[in-house]
């Protein structure tokens, strides 16, 4: 069995990747145990939080696979399977750096992380407006509003624009091809959209069959901790923060707000 290290439940201090990543799976995995009382069908998703020092970040960036998140969700799936808590198809994972662990969430005894399972008692209907305006490259508008009912906000090269597949897409966040900025060149027909989460209470972007390799890329950098996350599915999605800076193709750049451009 690949997650044979449960067995052993040594408290010492690990150093290295290998052994955070391995401490950092046995605490999830009793953390799930004891979620809902071993019964995971009421788990809409897991926070992890994640506060290290500056000389242990990059241990701790590489344990939790900070560029490729889908393979710590792979992992912490296996983990659920092997111990029978049966997480929901749907459950989201957030993983944090830096930012105060709160109140309830479970620290570990023996790595710089903290562990929070949200259950829907956790969630009430929540509503938010928030702004895109491009930094760099050319958009349609100066600036697009975003409100929480909307349906999917899709991002992408011209305002209607045809796939491979021989249908056309609507871009509600349209850079055209007919532009002096040569930063469009780089933007997907279908290259990425937006939706509101309410279980999450954030608006999420998440990368479109244009906007993954081996084609052009969505990559995300926050403006509180200068992490820049590389979206590499298009099932994983990234919670947007205020002042976040969304990367497409090369070089053209969206922002992320909650407070609209001043007149």
């Amino acid at each position: 069995m690949v997650l044979n290290f449960f067995k052993s439940e040594a408290e010492e201090r690990p150093a290295d990747v290998k052994g955070v990543r391995h401490a950092l799976l046995l605490f999830i995995k009793q953390q799930l145990q004891k979620a809902e009382g071993g019964e995971g069908g009421n788990i809409k998703g897991v926070c992890l939080y994640i506060n290290t020092t500056d000389a242990e970040r990059h241990i701790y960036e590489a344990a939790a696979y900070i560029d490729e998140p889908q393979k710590l969700r792979d992992e912490i799936q296996r983990v659920a399977d092997d111990y029978a808590v049966e997480l929901p198809a749907n459950w989201s994972l957030d993983v944090t750096f830096d930012e105060n662990i709160p109140v309830e969430a479970t620290k570990s005894p023996n790595i710089d992380v903290a562990f929070f399972v949200k259950t829907a008692k956790h969630f009430i209907k929540q509503s938010a407006t928030a702004y895109i305006r491009a930094l760099s490259g050319e958009t349609l508008e100066a600036e697009y509003t975003l409100q929480s009912g909307d349906s999917k906000i899709n991002i992408g090269r011209d305002r209607k624009a045809q796939s491979d597949e021989g249908y056309f897409r609507t871009n509600h966040i349209a850079f055209p091809s007919e532009s002096e900025h040569k930063e469009n060149k780089y933007i997907s027909r279908q290259h990425a959209h937006i939706e509101w989460n309410n279980d999450a209470g954030r608006f999420m972007i998440f990368a479109d069959e244009g906007g993954v390799p081996p084609r052009n890329k969505v990559k995300v950098r926050s403006e509180s901790s200068e992490q820049i996350t590389k979206l590499h599915a298009t099932h994983i999605g990234h919670q947007l923060q205020e002042g976040d800076q969304v990367i497409l193709g090369e070089s053209a750049v969206l922002e992320f707000s909650y407070q609209p451009l001043k007149k």
